[in-house]
């Protein structure tokens, strides 16, 4: 019965977690400010607990403590967005480390930043001398922007004057053998035209493709579920690890 009782409270649990996370919108970890990350750890451990808990009436009281947490992060959100003073109360402010190759110890004193971490940081940019930039910015978020001086920033077509082409973003028409109608539509083309192209290709089955691409020159790419690798290649140094003539690309 417990079992049970532990099955749906995890169900709840997820759903919620679920539900509010996609209110509050999608961002990627190494985007989070310090406060977004102990809030998210917050966030997670009263729904680990609600989904755990065997306590008589535990699992209202721990939704009810998660529901207006959830409330008062997307309030925070919603109050960071619309004022600077705010943001920069919860989010923080840029911090500049580097300026002209010098390093400002009074400002990573400030921030709690050490030599360590800022080289650490700068090798990570693949930058070995500070004397090479120009200015390093250390983020809310605590990633390092870099810029180099510029005798130091590699060359760009547009620095050489070479003019360069259009490049769009490839846009996906299939999927785990699926077509993406509404792509195939923003694309102007239709099923008759993409079933041309995979026959062009040796394809036949729509389900056997696992992944067709249409690239800024009009031209398609397509991986199917099995390919025919006479030699696929093992980077492991098993020499017992089994090879596959035919195996996913």
């Amino acid at each position: 019965m417990k079992f049970l009782e532990i099955f749906f409270q995890t169900l709840l649990a997820f759903t919620a977690i679920l539900i509010y996370t996609r209110i509050l919108g999608k961002q990627q970890v190494g985007q989070l400010t310090f406060f977004e990350y102990i809030n998210g750890i917050t966030f997670g451990s009263i729904a680990a607990v609600m989904a755990t808990d065997l306590d008589s009436g535990s699992t209202l009281i721990h939704f009810t403590g998660l529901t207006p947490f959830a409330f008062f992060t997307w309030l925070a959100s919603y109050v960071v967005m619309l004022s600077r003073p705010a943001r920069k109360l919860l989010a923080g402010e840029p911090t500049i480390v580097i300026h002209n190759g010098k390093i400002l110890e009074g400002n990573m004193k400030k921030m709690r930043y050490n030599l360590d971490e800022l080289n650490m940081q700068l090798r990570q940019k693949n930058v070995f001398d500070i004397a090479d930039v120009e200015y390093a910015i250390l983020e809310p978020n605590g990633d390092l922007s870099i810029l180099l001086k510029s005798q130091k920033r590699p060359l760009t077509p547009a620095d050489l004057q070479i003019p360069t082409s259009y490049e769009g973003i490839p846009m996906e028409l299939v999927m785990d053998g699926e077509i993406i109608f509404q792509n195939l539509q923003q694309a102007g083309l239709d099923e008759n035209w993409l079933m041309q192209q995979l026959q062009a290709q040796g394809v036949t089955d729509i389900t056997q493709v696992d992944y067709a691409v249409l690239r800024s020159d009009g031209s398609l790419y397509v991986n199917c579920k099995r390919d025919d690798l006479t030699c696929p290649i093992d980077v492991t140094d098993d020499p017992q690890a089994p090879g596959s003539k035919n195996q996913g690309g």
